[in-house]
C-alpha cells in the first residue's frame, strides 16, 4: 500500500509572530514522516491567510520560494476562523488522501500526528484531537468551556467533548463536509454529522509560543451563540415553555388578587406592579433576540453569498520561479482571484 498523501491545513490570522516557528516545526515534522515513510514525499503544508493585516501573508509567499513543500492560500478579506479552514480543506481535498487541520499558534500537539496518521491507516476517516484536561486555560475559560460543552449537550448537539478544530480527515469525509452548505457552518457540530468511521486521540495542549489569542471572550460568546443557534432549536422552545409558564402564573396570581379584591383585603401599592412590568418586558426582549438570531440566520442562508473569496491559491495554481518575495503592502497580480461559494 502506497503512503497516504497528507496536507496539513493551518489557517492564519494576523500570526506573524509565531508563523516562522510554525513553519520551521511543522516542516521537520513533515520530513521526519516522510522518512519515516508514512506519508507521501508530495505531502505539503497549506497555510491559509484570513485577511491578515500584518505581514502573515509575506512571510508564508517567502517560505513558499524556498521550499515547494510549504504551499498558501489567500483570502481576499477576513472571512473567520472557520471558513477559512474550510477553504483550505476544500483547496486541497482534490490532491490529498487524508488532512489534517492544526491551528497556527501550535498549542496543539503536532506529534500526536503521527497517531492520527497510524489510526487512518487502520481505516478511522475522521480522528479527532481530543484533550486531556485544560491545565492551561484560566480559570474563567476553563469553566466557561466547560459549560459550553454541558449545554450543547443538554440542547441535543453531538459534540466530542474537550476537542476544538484539531482533527484528522480523510478525502471522502471532506467530500461528504463540502455537502453541507450552509452558510453558518458549525465545524465541531457538523464533522461528527457526516458519519464515517471516527476515533479519537487524546494529548495535552501547550502554551502560546507567541502573540495573542485569536478568540477574546466577545468572539467566544459569538461562537458559542453561533453553535447553539446553527444546531438546536431548544432555545425557542425555551422561550415558549417560559411563556407557557409566566402565562400560568400570571392566571394564578389573577384568581388570587381577584379573591383579595372580593374580601376587601387589597392595598395600593406599585412596587408589584412595577416589578411584574420590567420581568416581562425583559423575558419579551429576550425572547425576540432569540428569535432574531434565528431569522438573521435564515437571511444569511437566502442570500447564498460565498463563505470565502480567495485572492492567491498557489497550492494548485503554483508560484512562478522568477517571481520575488513580495514586499510589505505589494500585492501580487500574477494570480486570477477564485471564488469559492460551496
Amino acid at each position: 500500500m502506497n503512503a497516504p498523501l497528507l496536507t496539513i491545513v493551518i489557517p492564519c490570522y494576523n500570526e506573524e509572530e509565531v508563523l516562522p516557528e510554525t513553519i520551521k516545526q511543522l516542516t521537520v515534522l513533515l520530513d521526519e514522516l516522510i522518512n519515516d515513510q508514512l506519508i507521501s514525499e508530495k505531502s505539503r503544508l497549506l497555510f491559509v491567510d484570513d485577511g491578515s493585516k500584518d505581514k502573515t501573508w509575506s512571510i508564508i509567499y517567502k517560505h513558499g520560494l524556498k521550499d515547494n513543500k510549504i504551499k498558501g492560500l489567500k483570502l481576499a478579506r477576513n472571512a473567520g476562523h472557520q471558513n477559512a479552514l474550510l477553504a483550505g480543506l476544500f483547496a486541497a481535498k482534490n490532491q490529498s488522501d487524508c488532512l489534517v487541520s492544526i491551528d497556527a499558534d501550535l498549542q496543539d500537539d503536532i506529534a500526536v500526528i503521527r497517531e492520527f496518521l497510524m489510526r487512518f491507516s487502520e481505516g478511522f476517516e475522521v480522528v479527532y484531537g481530543v484533550r486531556r484536561e485544560r491545565k492551561t486555560d484560566t480559570f474563567f475559560k476553563k469553566h466557561s468551556a466547560q459549560g459550553f460543552y454541558k449545554l450543547m449537550t443538554f440542547m441535543g448537539v453531538n459534540l466530542v467533548y474537550n476537542h476544538a478544530d484539531f482533527r484528522l480527515m480523510s478525502k471522502r469525509a471532506v467530500e461528504a463536509l463540502e455537502q453541507f452548505n450552509e452558510s453558518n457552518l458549525f465545524l465541531r457540530g457538523v464533522v461528527p454529522l457526516v458519519g464515517f468511521q471516527s476515533t479519537s486521540v487524546y494529548y495535552d495542549r501547550k502554551e502560546r509560543m507567541a502573540g495573542e489569542t485569536k478568540y477574546p471572550l466577545r468572539k467566544m460568546l459569538s461562537f458559542a451563540l453561533d453553535g447553539i443557534t446553527s444546531f438546536s432549536v431548544t432555545p425557542i422552545r425555551l422561550i415558549s415553555l417560559m411563556g407557557f409558564v409566566s402565562f400560568l402564573v400570571s392566571f394564578l396570581f389573577g384568581v388570587y388578587f381577584f379573591y383579595l379584591k372580593f374580601s376587601g383585603q387589597t392595598q395600593t401599592g406599585w412596587t408589584s406592579l412595577i416589578t411584574s412590568i420590567w420581568l416581562i418586558g425583559g423575558l419579551q426582549l429576550i425572547a425576540l433576540g432569540f428569535i432574531g438570531e434565528y431569522i438573521g440566520k435564515i437571511y444569511k442562508e437566502t442570500k447564498r453569498r460565498p463563505k470565502f473569496v480567495v485572492d492567491i491559491d498557489t497550492f494548485n495554481l503554483g508560484v512562478p520561479e522568477d517571481v520575488e518575495s513580495p514586499k510589505e503592502g505589494e500585492h501580487l497580480v500574477d494570480y486570477n482571484s477564485l471564488s469559492k461559494s460551496n
